[in-house]
């Protein structure tokens, strides 16, 4: 999921929100103003959470 999160995090077609609370950090990113991905990291623990469909948001990527 890391690499598909960041593939959504750098479409610019998307928005990236950014808040950090103590040692917790959150990462959304949004379509159209609707939440489609987010990344929770408290500590050294990292989690990615995402819409069913988040696959259709990804870019095509070069090889």
């Amino acid at each position: 999921m890391r690499s598909e999160f960041d593939n959504l995090r750098n479409n610019p077609l998307h928005s990236v929100e950014s808040d950090v609370n103590g040692e917790k950090q959150v990462v959304k990113i949004f379509r159209h103003q609707a939440l489609i991905s987010k990344r929770v990291t408290l500590k050294k623990s990292v989690r990615y959470f995402a819409i069913k469909a988040y696959q259709q948001y990804l870019t095509e990527e070069e090889t």
